[in-house]
C-alpha cells in the first residue's frame, strides 16, 4: 500500500514539475525573441544598436518592477491565475511585434512581453513549494532551471531559422503559437497546479503584508541574485567576443564555448538537485560551487592556456554555476516567511532582471576599452561578492531556526 502511495506521489510530483518547467521554458524562450531578430529588425526599421538595446532594457526593467509586484498578487489570488495571465501576455506580445510598423510599436511589444515575463518566478516557485513533496523539491528546482536553459537555447535557433527562410514577421507569428499552446496544456492539467486555499486573515496572524521586507535575509537574497545576474549578463553578452580577442580563436569556437557553458550549466543543475536534496545548509553548497566557478573565470582571464582549454573552462564555469542553482532556490525557500512565498520570490527575483539589465552596459564599457580580460575578471568578482551574500542568508536562516527551536 505504501508502495502504491509512493508511486502516486511520484507521478503527481513529476506532473507538477513538468508543467511548471514547460511554462518556465516558454518564459526564457521569450527573453530572446527580439535579440535573435536584431539582424532583421535593424534594417527593417533603420535602427541603431542603441535603439535595439533599449528594447531589451525596457523588457527587463518592466519585468523586474512587475516581478516584485506579481509576488503580492500571487499570494492574494493564487499562482495559477497569475501564471495563466503571464503566458497569455507573452503570446499577445509576439502578435503585437509581428504586426509592428514603427519603433513605438516594437517598444510596446517589448513592454507587454516584460509584463508577461514578470510573473513566472513568483508563480512557478509558489506552485512548486505548494504542490511538490519536500523530498523532490530540489529536483523540481533543478528541472525548473534546466527548462529555462532549454528555452534560451531554442529561441535563437527557432527564430533565426524561420526568419532566414521567410521573414521576421513570420518568425514572430510562429513564436506566438508557443505560449498559447502551453496555456492550453496547463488549462487541461489545471487541477495539478491548483493553488492552496487562501488563508483569510493570515496577514494579521503572521504580520503585515510588507513585514517580510524588514528581514535582512530577503535583501541579501535580492543582492545575491543581482550580483549573479551581473555576472551572467557579462557571459551572455560578451563572453564570445571576449574569447575571440583574448585567445585569437574563431568566432565559431567562441560561440561553441558559450554553448558549452549553457549545456554544462544544465548538467550542473541536474547534479545540484541531488546535492540540494541531501543538504540542510544550502548556502555552503552555493558558496563552494561559486568559488570554483570564480577561480576558473580568473584563470580564463589570464589567457595563459591554449584556445581549446578556454572551451573546457567555459564548460566548467557553467557546470559549477549550475550546481548552485537548486541550492540557491532552496536557500530562498528557507528564508521566506510562511504565507509570503510569492512576495519573497517576486522581490528576490527582481534582482535577476535588474542585474541582466545593468550587466551588459557595464561589460560593454570594458570591451569598448579594449580590455576583454576585464570581462572575465568582472564575472569572477561578481561571483565572489555573491558568495558573501549567500553566506549571509544562510547564517541569518540558521539563527532564525535556533531562535524558534
Amino acid at each position: 500500500m505504501d508502495t502504491q502511495n509512493d508511486k502516486a506521489l511520484l507521478r503527481q510530483d513529476a506532473r507538477v514539475i513538468g508543467l511548471v518547467g514547460l511554462a518556465h521554458g516558454t518564459s526564457h524562450f521569450y527573453h530572446l525573441i527580439l535579440a535573435a531578430l536584431f539582424p532583421w529588425l535593424k534594417p527593417a526599421f533603420n535602427l541603431s544598436y542603441a535603439e535595439l538595446a533599449m528594447l531589451m532594457t525596457v523588457f527587463f526593467v518592466v519585468s523586474g518592477i512587475g516581478q516584485a509586484m506579481a509576488g503580492f498578487v500571487v499570494d492574494k489570488v493564487g499562482a495559477r491565475r497569475v501564471l495563466f495571465f503571464g503566458i497569455s501576455m507573452l503570446g499577445v506580445s509576439a502578435l503585437l511585434l509581428s504586426a509592428a510598423n514603427s519603433y513605438a510599436t516594437l517598444m510596446l511589444g517589448a513592454l507587454v512581453a516584460g509584463v508577461g515575463n514578470s510573473i513566472f518566478h513568483p508563480a512557478d516557485y509558489t506552485i512548486l513549494n505548494q504542490r511538490v513533496s519536500k523530498a523532490r523539491l530540489a529536483h523540481g528546482f533543478s528541472v525548473h532551471g534546466i527548462s529555462g536553459n532549454i528555452g534560451w537555447a531554442a529561441s535563437p535557433l527557432f527564430l533565426t531559422a524561420i526568419a532566414a527562410a521567410g521573414s521576421w514577421r513570420t518568425a514572430l507569428l510562429c513564436a506566438s503559437v508557443l505560449p498559447f499552446a502551453v496555456l492550453a496544456i496547463l488549462f487541461v492539467q489545471r487541477d495539478a497546479i491548483r493553488p492552496e486555499p487562501i488563508v483569510q486573515h493570515a496577514e494579521k496572524q503572521q504580520g503585515g503584508t510588507l513585514d517580510f521586507l524588514k528581514l535582512p535575509s530577503v535583501w541579501m537574497c535580492f543582492a545575491f541574485f543581482f550580483l549573479t545576474a551581473l555576472a551572467l549578463g557579462g557571459i551572455q553578452s560578451f563572453a564570445s567576443t571576449g574569447l575571440v580577442k583574448l585567445y585569437g580563436m574563431t568566432l565559431t569556437l567562441a560561440t561553441s564555448s558559450y554553448t558549452a557553458y549553457m549545456l554544462a550549466s544544465a548538467g550542473g543543475m541536474l547534479l545540484g538537485g541531488f546535492l540540494g536534496a541531501g543538504a540542510k545548509n544550502h548556502d555552503r553548497t552555493v558558496a563552494a560551487a561559486f568559488t570554483v566557478a570564480a577561480i576558473l573565470a580568473l584563470l580564463l582571464s589570464a589567457a595563459v592556456l591554449p584556445a581549446w582549454c578556454a572551451f573546457l573552462l567555459m564548460g566548467l564555469i557553467g557546470f559549477f554555476s549550475g550546481i548552485a542553482g537548486p541550492s540557491r532556490d532552496l536557500m530562498i525557500r528557507a528564508a521566506a516567511p510562511k504565507n509570503a512565498t510569492g512576495r519573497v520570490y517576486g522581490v528576490v527575483y527582481s534582482g535577476l532582471d535588474s542585474g541582466l539589465a545593468l550587466g551588459p552596459p557595464i561589460f560593454g564599457l570594458m570591451m569598448d576599452a579594449n580590455q576583454p580580460s576585464w570581462v572575465f575578471i568582472g564575472i569572477a568578482v561578481f561571483q565572489f561578492m555573491a558568495i558573501a551574500t549567500a553566506v549571509g542568508v544562510g547564517g541569518s536562516t540558521r539563527a532564525m531556526r535556533l531562535k524558534s527551536a
